[in-house]
């Protein structure tokens, strides 16, 4: 694996795109607070954003179907956080709902939640 390598990536769609979106994010927190300077808005939505591919992550190694399922679980939680923020951002003036920035992330973000309630329903059938 080279530096900076994801394991699995190009492999693992949840992976590259979960990471992908975090760096998406890391900019959109610099973008915030060089521009607006709401820290604690921005804050918010790093933590939240990052930590979706931060725990599909720690998923691949879990120890049994059970703690992968409870980490996919975690990163579901994560978007649903991350997509409250956006809206926040949105509706108070800080993100144009309609530009490109905005609509590409939400696009994106919905796609991450997609594809780990599918994950999240076929662990579960696994794990019964």
């Amino acid at each position: 694996m080279e530096d900076g390598e994801l394991k699995g990536e190009g492999q693992n769609i949840v992976l590259d795109r979960s990471f992908a979106f975090a760096v998406r994010i890391v900019k959109l927190h610099r973008h915030l607070n060089e521009h607006h300077r709401i820290f604690s808005l921005s804050d918010q939505i790093l933590r939240a954003g990052t930590s979706i591919g931060a725990n599909v992550v720690e998923a691949q190694d879990a120890q049994s179907e059970k703690d992968f399922l409870h980490k996919m679980s975690i990163a579901l939680k994560e978007a649903r956080e991350t997509r409250y923020w956006l809206s926040l951002l949105a509706e108070s003036g800080y993100l144009d709902k309609s530009g490109k920035a905005f609509v590409s992330l939400n696009e994106e973000l919905e796609v991450l939640l997609r594809l780990l309630v599918s994950i999240i329903k076929t662990s579960k059938t696994k794990c019964q």
